[in-house]
């Protein structure tokens, strides 16, 4: 494979379905489920079974899926709480995909902390740009970030900051 072909190379490209992990797949099925769960108030089991028959649910990591799916609609009303107050509009007006993927957000940053926070916003905003509206993406990295502070502050502390400080003045 020479450099113009790997997949570094072109970073901006949505990853190819074999590149994506177990645990990529099924933060891609569970937020389908969650949809569901949202849209159309069915049944967690009903959403579980049909899930677990869509073509390529078997490369998914499914003790993942579970998690992220049941213990999303469990804890659904804890995670609306922690969301809501950074929201610059009523929950409602959010998408339900936004919502889904906020939803997966919240729930890794609490239960999964064996997956770094800044892994989780980036799957996010991943699941964002692929199921969710246009600036989607950008609406649930704010909404991110800023629980990630609230929910994970000593991983986020501890990370060196991706933002540029000016050198300071000498005087």
């Amino acid at each position: 494979m020479n450099d113009t072909t790997s997949p570094s190379a072109t970073p901006t490209k949505p990853r190819k379905a074999a590149d994506k992990s177990a645990r990529t797949r099924a933060r891609e099925f569970a937020l389908q489920a969650l949809y569901q769960h949202l849209v159309g108030r069915h049944a967690t089991i009903d959403i579980d079974t049909f899930t677990r028959d869509l073509a390529g649910f078997h490369k998914a990591d499914s003790a993942h899926y579970d998690a992220l799916l049941h213990g999303c609609v469990e804890q659904a009303t804890v995670l609306d709480t922690l969301i809501t107050p950074l929201l610059d509009r009523p929950l409602t007006e959010i998408s339900p995909i936004e919502r889904g993927v906020l939803w997966i957000g919240v729930y890794e940053f609490q239960h999964c902390p064996d997956v770094p926070w800044r892994v989780v916003i980036n799957e996010c905003v991943e699941l964002a740009k692929s199921f969710g509206g246009t600036d989607g993406h950008k609406y649930v990295n704010g909404v991110l970030n800023r629980l990630a502070a609230l929910l994970r502050p000593a991983e986020v502390a501890a990370s060196p900051s991706t933002e540029r400080k000016a050198p300071k003045k000498t005087a």
